[in-house]
């Protein structure tokens, strides 16, 4: 048995216009082809793959067992084709072909979604690399050149290349399991005692920020590579620690997490940032998605979709005092249930 031929593009897409339009007639009209040539094409298409792709035994051609299976090939070719032709077009104009983002874990995941989803809408041919690092990380994937834009917090020893533009901020806040010794303590909890139990920290996997750290009260900490391991170590009563309100914000309704009254603070927030590399012109897509995080940090613009009116009188947490790390701002009284 010889091997199968090389098919043709337009052959393929005479196969799919025969099936999709009910005929050969119907596909001839379509394609502004007489039905003799349609015919002619998937003889000679059938020819090229030594199979039978279409039943003539009947009024209407029907698919073949192997016209069934190869009809899912010749689609999946054809639409590989239509959107290098697509990518093409939008190169030749200019668009890049991949936008690489990264973004702070402290980053609201609803935010994100959102924009991401519009991005896909308006730039269906541009792909996408996202990352998600912490502190330093996002400064650092940027200056290096891994990624083109980043939301980042406030960085002390930001390399001069880097630019920055404000995109908002995010609302800390320190919580405890209920079950964990400091949720018993009526009031607001000392310093003293507060050292002395485990704080769970976020770190760094950059060098960007060695040496030094932010927030960070307990004489023992656990350092944590990502935040939804925090997260859950958190709410089963392991340690103490700050988190983004709108992540804990249903934890802290359902009782699942307490806030903490500590004498060091209370809520604090910090600001965002859009960073990229000032010696870069950033393309069409990139600039497009620039201006979404820079529009979060307009007024009016739309709330995470989880984001709920307070619930209780704002007395639950007391200002950050002066001893919050440089760069951080104090945060407007968060109303939140109270323990």
């Amino acid at each position: 048995m010889r091997d199968p031929g090389q098919p043709s593009l337009d052959q393929l897409r005479v196969f799919i216009a025969v099936i999709d339009h009910g005929g050969f007639a119907h596909a001839a009209r379509a394609l502004h082809r007489t039905q003799s040539v349609i015919s002619y094409t998937i003889a000679n298409l059938e020819e090229q793959l030594n199979v039978a792709l279409l039943d003539r035994g009947k009024r209407k051609p029907t698919l073949t067992e192997a016209g069934k299976a190869l009809l899912a090939d010749a689609r999946a070719v054809s639409l590989k084709v239509d959107g290098m032709r697509a990518r093409a077009r939008a190169l030749s104009a200019g668009l890049e072909a991949e936008v690489s983002l990264v973004v702070d874990v402290m980053f609201s995941t609803c935010k994100l979604v959102r924009i991401l989803h519009a991005f896909q809408t308006a730039f269906p041919t541009v792909s996408m690399r996202l990352r998600t690092e912490a502190l330093g990380a996002v400064t650092q994937l940027v200056a290096d050149g891994t990624c083109r834009i980043g939301i980042s917090g406030w960085m002390p020893g930001t390399p001069d290349v880097i630019e920055r533009q404000a995109c908002g901020f995010v609302t800390m806040v320190p919580v405890v399991a209920p079950q964990h010794p400091l949720a018993q303590i009526d009031g607001i909890v000392p310093t003293a005692v507060l050292r002395e139990h485990t704080q769970l920290v976020l770190t760094d996997r950059s060098t960007l920020t060695a040496g030094q750290d932010f927030g960070v009260l307990a004489l023992r900490d656990w350092r944590l590579g990502d935040l939804s391991s925090k997260h859950a170590l958190l709410r089963n009563g392991i340690g103490w620690g700050n988190m983004p309100l709108e992540l804990v914000q249903w934890d802290l309704d359902a009782g699942r997490l307490l806030p903490l009254r500590i004498a060091e603070g209370g809520s604090f927030s910090f600001p965002l940032y859009v960073i990229r590399r000032g010696d870069e012109e950033p393309g069409p897509a990139t600039r497009w998605l620039i201006q979404q995080f820079l529009d979060l940090a307009q007024p009016g613009a739309p709330a995470p979709l989880n984001e709920r009116e307070p619930t209780a009188p704002p007395h639950a947490y007391h200002a950050l005092n002066e001893a919050a790390p440089a760069g951080l701002a104090v945060a407007a009284p968060i109303a939140l249930r109270p323990r």
